[in-house]
């Protein structure tokens, strides 16, 4: 189980697949490098970004799913952390965002369904759901869809979201991390925290 997670009331975390840029989100929000592992699956502990006059943070969790040189025992144990930590630390968190590539989101979705499974990233939106963290889908990679609107309205398709995907623009948020373009995401935790009565938070999202 993860440990060191700092003394915080207020949360944000950020959960996805691995290589879906999720430590580049992080980036963008906090202003800060992250550090990460050098390949997929080595970072096996959360990234925390506090201030410490703040009792708020930010929280990057490893990312799971396939990782290529990754055991599956490995893969599961990630998996399970992840969803642990977001269970335990759930009255602190005001959202949960998870991060999808906007580009292969819908093929692997629909690659595991035909093989009987559960996709990951639904299952995380569900699950957030589930346990009444407002889920927030941060479509990345944005720059390599030609049809982007068509792509939003299937990605909701498949989490259960009935399309046109603007009318889900409070909980789906197409963004281009590395280009810096995160405004639908900031746009949606500002929601997330004026609708939890944390609107001295919003400083951090403006």
């Amino acid at each position: 189980m993860f440990e060191d997670r700092p003394d915080r009331d207020a949360e944000v975390v950020l959960v996805g697949r691995s290589n879906v840029g999720k430590s580049t989100i992080m980036r963008e929000l906090t202003g800060h490098d992250v550090s990460v592992g050098g390949k997929p699956g080595v970072t096996r502990q959360p990234n925390h970004f506090d201030w410490a006059s703040e009792s708020f943070m930010f929280t990057d969790l490893p990312g799971f799913g396939f990782m290529s040189g990754v055991e599956e025992d490995r893969r599961e144990q990630i998996k399970t952390d992840v969803v642990r930590y977001v269970e335990e630390n759930a009255e602190r968190i005001l959202a949960g965002i998870v991060v999808v590539d906007g580009k292969s989101a819908v093929d692997i979705i629909d690659r595991h369904r035909e093989r009987g499974n559960v996709p990951h990233d639904v299952e995380m939106f569900a699950f957030l759901e589930e346990i009444g963290v407002d889920p927030i889908v941060a479509v990345n990679k944005t720059d390599k869809i030609d049809d982007l609107d068509e792509r939003l309205n299937e990605i909701c398709d498949r989490l259960g979201l009935y399309p046109p995907w603007q009318q889900w623009s409070d909980t789906v948020a197409p963004i281009c991390a590395k280009r810096g373009d995160i405004d639908a995401l900031e746009e949606c935790l500002r929601d997330r925290f004026h609708d939890h009565n944390r609107d001295d938070l919003l400083k951090f999202v403006s």
